[in-house]
C-alpha cells in the first residue's frame, strides 16, 4: 500500500447519496477539525446523529448551540451505540479517550481519528480496542491557522484529500465503509500505509510549517518598519507560522524520524541558492528558481501550477489541523 491506492469514487454531486449513512457518528473533540467534520455529516445527511464528547464543556456547549452536533455527552455515552467513532483531539491525548471509550465500544464499530501523524497511532490504539472492532487511521488534509468549534465549516474538506491508513489485518469492508464516508464528506480519498504517510506528510505539510515557523522566528532581527512593507506573499508564506504551537510541538516531535531526510534536503537547497546569491550568478539562480519551479509542478500537479490555481491562505490549510479537547 505504500504507492498511491485512490479508492474512487463517483461525482461530488452523488457522494452522499450513494453512500448509506452511520446511524450515529461519536465525535470525541470538538475543534474546528472535528467540529468540521460533525457539521458536514449532519447537514449532509452522512449520519442520522451526531454525538459529540470532549474533556471541557464550552466547546461541547458552543457546538450544541451552534447546531454542530445533535447532542454531548460523557465519552463512555457518546460512544455507546455508535458504528463510527471519530477522534479529534490532540495525537498525544487520543490513547487515553479510547481507554475511556473502550468499554463501551460495541461489536462493529469502526475507530478512526484525524491525526497528522499515523505510525504511532496505528502501533498504539488497536490494542486498546475490544474484540469486533476495528481501527483504521484517517487524516483529512484540511484546518486552518485558526482554531475552535467556533470556526467550524461544512464546506472545509470540501476538496480536501483525506488519507486512510489501514492496517495489514484491517477488515477490507471496512476500510471502504470508511472511505465512503470521506468521501460523502467531499473529499478526494487516499490510502496509504500508517509509516508511508508520516514520510509523505513530512514533506508536504510538516516541513513547510518548520519553515515558516522559523522564518517567523528570524524576523527578530528585521528593522522595525519592515512589516509595514509587507503584502500578500508575505503573508501567504507566514500564515501557517500562526498555528497553535502546543499542537504542532507534538506533531513535529511525533514524526521527528521522518522530518530528519526532508529537512537535510532543504538545508542543502537553502545553501545551494545563498552560494549563487552571495557570488552574484544570475545564471545559477535563474536555473535554479525555474528548476524549482518544475519540481514543484511535478509534485503539486497541473491544478496547482498558476497563481489562478491557488487557494486563497483563509480558505484552506491542508496542514494546520486543531483537534479540540
Amino acid at each position: 500500500m505504500n504507492g498511491e491506492h485512490t479508492l474512487a469514487g463517483r461525482s461530488a454531486a452523488g457522494k452522499a447519496d450513494a453512500f448509506e449513512p452511520v446511524e450515529r457518528l461519536a465525535v470525541l473533540g470538538l475543534g474546528l477539525l472535528g467540529g468540521s467534520v460533525a457539521l458536514a455529516a449532519r447537514r449532509r445527511g452522512v449520519a442520522r446523529r451526531v454525538v459529540g464528547a470532549g474533556r471541557r464543556q464550552a466547546p461541547l456547549r458552543e457546538a450544541l448551540e451552534r447546531g454542530v452536533v445533535d447532542e454531548v455527552a460523557d465519552v463512555a455515552s457518546a460512544v455507546r451505540g455508535a458504528d463510527l467513532v471519530l477522534l479529534a483531539t490532540p495525537v498525544p491525548a487520543m490513547p487515553g479517550i479510547l481507554e475511556v471509550a473502550a468499554g463501551a465500544l460495541e461489536p462493529g464499530a469502526i475507530v478512526t481519528d484525524v491525526g497528522s501523524v499515523k505510525a504511532e497511532l496505528a502501533d498504539t490504539l488497536p490494542g486498546l480496542l475490544p474484540p469486533g472492532v476495528e481501527y483504521i487511521g484517517s487524516h483529512p488534509m484540511a484546518g486552518s491557522h485558526l482554531k475552535g468549534v467556533e470556526h467550524a465549516r461544512e464546506e472545509l474538506l470540501e476538496g480536501a484529500c483525506c488519507v486512510v491508513t489501514p492496517l495489514a489485518c484491517s477488515d477490507r469492508n471496512a476500510v471502504e465503509r470508511l472511505a465512503g464516508f470521506w468521501r460523502a464528506l467531499g473529499t478526494r480519498v487516499v490510502e496509504r500505509d500508517p509509516v508511508q504517510h508520516d514520510i509523505e506528510a513530512a514533506w508536504v505539510s510538516h516541513v513547510p510549517h518548520v519553515l515558516a515557523f522559523a522564518f517567523a522566528d528570524a524576523l527578530r532581527k528585521a528593522p522595525a518598519g519592515a512589516g509595514t512593507l509587507a503584502g500578500s506573499g508575505f503573508r501567504d508564506f507566514t500564515r501557517i507560522a500562526r498555528s497553535d504551537a502546543e499542537l504542532w510541538g507534538d506533531i513535529l516531535s511525533a514524526n521527528r524520524k521522518a522530518l530528519a531526510g526532508p529537512l537535510e534536503a532543504f538545508g542543502e537547497s537553502l545553501a545551494k541558492l545563498a552560494r549563487a546569491i552571495e557570488q552574484g550568478d544570475s545564471e545559477a539562480q535563474e536555473g535554479f528558481l525555474a528548476s524549482a519551479r518544475e519540481t514543484l509542478s511535478a509534485i503539486a500537479g497541473a491544478r496547482d501550477t498558476s497563481p489562478e490555481s491557488v487557494e486563497p491562505a483563509s480558505v484552506r490549510a491542508p496542514d494546520s489541523p486543531d483537534p479540540g479537547a
